[in-house]
């Protein structure tokens, strides 16, 4: 009836929106949530961004960063309609829940984000496809009040040998005070050398090839 009567507009099997409206990608995130019971969240550089860690700069059309578990795809319409923002989505698992997820006001909308540290480190997971080291590095030097009790839970959960290593060699490089009240002896590290660039520096700390660019930077 909404429909024929012009007030509604159909954009997907069930999917209606108000006539003449352009819902934002965050709103629509914040609505698939709260009306079907779902846990999409906005992370990586969009979190930091909402947060003002305003330093990746999108060339064009702004990028949101969404994720989902594995088994809670987000439907192919979603990312098929057209938004406001690039629709980069990923299915991920490597911090095995909802450790560092935060409910964000976003215009009226409750909206899940990544807190500043989990979506530090989901920019690091999502390196080098999305993201730079030094761009993630710049960031890191304005996260002087990181929470460490928070930091240490994600840390110990984070099932990438890479992120941890890479947040644990900016964390130190940048002498944040937080960082010193980490207990990394609870911190599985793994073993053996990762070559994070194909071409770089050697830390001994971390056991980590790591750009020159960023290992020269100070």
């Amino acid at each position: 009836m909404y429909v024929r009567s012009g007030w509604l507009e159909r954009i997907a099997q069930g999917v209606y929106k108000i006539a003449g409206s352009s819902p934002t990608l965050y709103g629509a995130v914040a609505s698939y949530n709260a009306q079907l019971g779902k846990a999409c969240h906005v992370g990586a550089s969009s979190a930091l961004d909402l947060r003002g860690y305003s330093h990746f700069v999108s060339m064009g059309k702004a990028s949101g960063y969404l994720f989902t578990d594995k088994e809670a795809r987000l439907p192919g319409w979603f990312c098929a309609l057209e938004w406001d923002m690039t629709v980069k989505y990923f299915t991920t698992s490597i911090f095995g829940g909802d450790s560092g997820l935060e409910v964000y006001d976003y215009s009226g909308a409750q909206l899940l984000i990544s807190s500043p540290e989990r979506a530090f480190m989901e920019c690091l997971h999502l390196y080098p496809e999305y993201f730079s080291l030094l761009d993630s590095y710049y960031v890191m030097e304005m996260m002087t009040t990181l929470r460490q009790a928070l930091v240490q839970q994600l840390l110990e959960e984070c099932s990438s040998i890479k992120v941890k290593r890479l947040f644990l060699y900016m964390a130190e490089k940048a002498g944040h005070n937080w960082f010193s009240a980490l207990n990394l002896s609870k911190l599985d590290l793994g073993k053996g050398i990762r070559n994070i660039s194909a071409t770089g520096r050697y830390d001994n700390n971390y056991q980590i090839i790591i750009p020159t660019e960023l290992a020269d930077y100070e």
